[in-house]
């Protein structure tokens, strides 16, 4: 039987660092502008975030060539100050972040409503990459 429901996906990391400092890297503009690209070949030149229920962001992401880009956006639904953020992008789909204190360190799960354009494991992986660059950034950056 088939439903209605979007597919998940799942993305997570192990950040070695702090919860607190998780969340700020995770969710102030100056920092999102640093991680948020999946590929070396992409950038973020622009964020604004109003972090609080009702608040929207949104993240200009863009391939360093100039040949394409886009606006990520939506607006917030949950936000519990260093636990969890729950938004709804443009198109109606789901993004659920959870951040679980572990000691010294912040494990972060993302699970996302999938879109019909690209494959699953492209998705996955990309949000993954994406992912994988805030835990770089987050663990090198001061």
């Amino acid at each position: 039987m088939k439903t209605n429901q979007p597919t998940k996906v799942t993305v997570q990391a192990v950040i070695g660092a702090p919860v607190k400092k998780v969340w700020r890297y995770w969710s102030e503009p100056e920092h999102i502008t640093k991680w948020n690209q999946a590929t070396d070949t992409w950038h973020a030149p622009r964020a604004e975030n109003d972090l609080r229920v009702g608040g929207k962001f949104l993240t200009r992401m863009e391939a360093k060539d100039g040949s394409m880009g886009f606006d990520f956006y939506g607006t917030y639904d949950v936000v519990k100050p260093l636990e969890q953020i729950v938004y709804t992008l443009e198109d109606g789909r789901k993004v659920e972040i959870t951040f679980l204190k572990q000691g010294n360190e912040t494990k972060v799960i993302e699970t996302f409503d999938a879109e019909s354009t690209h494959s699953i494991d492209m998705q996955h992986a990309g949000w993954q990459a994406i992912l994988n660059n805030f835990k770089k950034y987050t663990e090198e950056v001061r």
